[in-house]
């Protein structure tokens, strides 16, 4: 099992080579499209701009857009007292700067970390779980959400994020433009080259959303366990996360803020009522079961 420094220069790697190969995939999509469309190789130098800018804005910029969509507000240290103390404590023991810290109105409970860099982080709770954990399964949380800092998990989930969204978006587009309409003359005089293409394109519409997301979700479920485990690295003590997760399994109150495009950043599905069970479980399931993660941090496996 790698350290919590080989995955953090893991993680590193892995954005920089995402993005790269984002780019690739979204300009192989954009010629497939164009050439179904009539439109031919035209696409694909659109296709490259565009997902250039969402690369650098993704990297720079998704942690304002995930906030923003969650409805994140700043938390302060008079209003949460135990959020912030134990935030500073913890940052002295993980070695990293404070996050900035903010807080979701909602009484159901979970927390997310986000951000490009411990030097731009962000941990975000929900009221709920702020009120319901004391301050010992607290830390265990919180420390959960700085492992995800320190081994920059939070910089590639993010990107990860914001580039699955815009293949989507492309795929959407596509098939918007099959309902109104294309440039059907160019493609009908290439015969069955054209037909060939059409086809190609309608399955890569189809596909290409549900295969990104199979991936962002795998990657998702094994960056818990070892935030789980590195969190006991900080704390030097497993059962305040193993309480917590506890009382998290029991909370059946759905998020409103939360959606599929968000759910894996959370410490815990946030969907409730969504999840699958059974031999798919490890293919659509943003998280681990959390009957696993605590097994895991007590030792039985």
């Amino acid at each position: 099992m790698l350290n919590i420094y080989e995955q953090a220069d893991r993680n590193k790697r892995r954005s920089l080579v995402i993005m790269i190969l984002f780019m690739a995939f979204f300009s192989l999509v954009a010629y497939i499209f164009g050439e179904a469309s009539g439109y031919g190789a035209s696409w694909v130098g659109l296709a490259l701009i565009f997902s250039g800018l969402m690369s650098f804005g993704s990297y720079y910029w998704s942690d304002k857009i995930i906030l923003t969509i969650s409805g994140a507000r700043p938390a302060t240290k008079n209003e949460y007292f135990n959020f912030y103390t134990v935030a500073e404590n913890l940052s002295i023991g993980a070695d990293l700067p404070i996050p900035k810290l903010y807080v979701i109105n909602d009484s159901a409970m979970n927390a997310f970390a986000t951000g490009r860099d411990p030097q731009h982080a962000v941990i975000c709770a929900t009221t709920g779980l702020l009120e319901k954990l004391n301050r010992t399964e607290l830390e265990g949380v919180v420390a959960h959400e700085m492992s995800h800092i320190k081994n920059y998990d939070i910089r590639l989930m993010s990107v990860v994020t914001v580039l699955i969204g815009t293949i989507a978006l492309l795929a959407d587009w596509f098939l918007r433009g099959r309902r109104w309409g294309g440039r059907e003359n160019g493609r009908e005089d290439r015969g069955s080259l054209g037909a060939i293409m059409l086809f190609l394109a309608i399955i890569m519409a189809i596909l290409a959303p549900f295969i990104a997301q199979l991936i962002q979700l795998a990657i998702s479920r094994r960056r818990e366990f070892f935030a789980d485990a590195s969190s006991t690295m900080i704390t030097k003590y497993p059962d305040g996360l193993i309480s917590a997760l506890k009382k998290l399994g029991k909370d059946k109150e759905p998020l409103e803020a939360a959606n599929r495009a968000t759910a894996h950043l959370y410490i815990v599905n946030p969907i409730k009522g969504k999840e699958i069970v059974g031999k798919l479980a490890n293919l659509f399931n943003t998280h681990p079961p959390i009957e696993e993660r605590i097994k895991a941090l007590e030792g039985k496996e």
